[in-house]
């Protein structure tokens, strides 16, 4: 938008209908906005600009915004109702001409950078659909209640990427057989604004770096990556906590070693290796942790929203869908009786792997009264999502616990 801003960013009264337009609402008080001011909804650091209202915030410094399921309804996720999840402040300044990506580490054969150019001209260009995930989603599930953000069930999304693969990009560079770990570096500045701070660097073996699938992107859905998802380039791995997939990315280095950056230690994106008791504290090191690596079965129900009111013995369209990391699903079940009994579901097969896959089925609620269903995925290894709160972890992490909304027939 260039015309009703003056080249200091600023709003010009005349044009104010032009903005209203843009808003799609009127500007409540627009006579008393100064002439030195625009709405802020326009302005390029605001994360939620162009976000849907529904959106949850669940912090502001940095970004944490949830989504909710029936806004991820959609086959393909809209960025409009991506949720967001940061560790640093975004990037103030994007030089777009000088962009480089480098590849360095000691598991290199020599260091190697790419313009966003080198990399759109040299390299086979591919798009996946790639479910990525918050390692905390459901986070507010966990009694007693763990650190971090009160996620509920919407830090997740299936988004349609296009890059190159890491692994094409890894073999130009030439890597050598030690090679054990990636590990990526953004241009988010930590929250104390340190520069010698990494807000986060996280990374994965390098057999998942290598996979077909895990890509050097630069486009979502077709269009740039958003400022808030990591434009100009992010590494998506899919299947795996989201935070392995770095946004605003300038380096990744080839470790002979785990990765041992921002993130990777302590319990940030780790589970204890034995069973805790629940708000019980232990030593954070590898002897007791272990992190993350592909994300359990789970499912959502995007349709109806929870809370829907129908008549009794009608038929109800459920839909929704289930992932399972780097797994398949293989069946998906709803319960209408709190679990006493399921009835199987029409599932598809995903788009391409590492996507999710769609479900739907139709129920009928016998007679008048309040009504839960229930939804559960089971994966390609026969495991089923738990229809209780997983064991507890301090991160409060990986809760894959059954679905639930609630209905009432009247």
């Amino acid at each position: 938008m260039t015309g009703p801003i003056n080249r200091r960013g600023f709003i010009k009264k005349s044009g104010l209908a032009a903005l209203t337009a843009a808003i799609g609402t009127n500007i409540v008080y627009a006579n008393h906005l100064p002439e030195g001011f625009r709405p802020v909804i326009f302005d390029e650091k605001n994360a939620l600009a162009g976000k849907s209202p529904e959106l949850i915030i669940r912090g502001e410094r940095p970004w944490n915004v949830e989504s909710l399921p029936h806004l991820l309804d959609e086959r393909v996720t809209s960025a409009k109702n991506m949720f967001i999840r940061n560790n640093g402040l975004s990037p103030e300044k994007i030089d777009l001409q000088n962009w480089k990506l480098t590849i360095d580490g000691e598991s290199v054969r020599a260091t190697k950078s790419y313009t966003l150019a080198d990399l759109k001209k040299r390299f086979k260009q591919y798009t996946y659909q790639l479910v990525l995930e918050c390692g905390g989603n459901g986070r507010s599930g966990y009694q007693p209640q763990t650190s971090g953000n009160q996620w509920d069930q919407g830090a997740v999304h299936c988004a349609e990427w296009t890059g190159v693969r890491l692994k094409d990009v890894l073999k130009d560079v030439g890597i050598k057989e030690d090679a054990v770990y990636i590990g990526y570096h953004s241009a988010d500045a930590h929250l104390s604004k340190d520069p010698a701070k990494e807000a986060i660097s996280r990374g994965v073996p390098i057999a998942k770096a290598l996979e077909d699938e895990t890509l050097i992107a630069w486009k979502l859905n077709g269009e740039d990556i958003p400022a808030i998802h990591g434009f100009p380039l992010r590494l998506v791995v899919g299947g795996w906590p989201a935070s392995t997939s770095g946004k605003w990315l300038e380096r990744i280095s080839i470790r002979n070693k785990v990765h041992d950056g921002a993130k990777m230690t302590g319990h940030s994106y780790r589970v204890p290796r034995n069973p805790v008791v629940p708000g019980e504290s232990i030593p954070e090191t590898d002897e007791f942790y272990k992190i993350i690596e592909s994300m359990p079965v789970k499912s959502l129900i995007t349709y109806p929203k929870t809370g829907a009111i129908v008549k009794p013995e009608t038929k109800i369209d459920l839909r929704g869908h289930a992932w399972a990391g780097d797994l398949k699903v293989t069946k998906m079940e709803v319960s209408i009786d709190f679990g006493a009994t399921w009835q199987e579901c029409e599932l598809e097969a995903p788009a391409n792997r590492l996507a999710w896959q769609h479900w739907k089925t139709t129920v009928q609620l016998p007679q008048k009264g309040y009504y839960e269903v229930w939804a559960r995925a089971t994966d390609e290894k026969n495991v089923a999502q738990p229809m209780v709160i997983p064991t507890w972890n301090p991160g409060g992490y990986i809760n894959n616990a059954c679905e639930r909304i609630a209905m009432k027939a009247e």
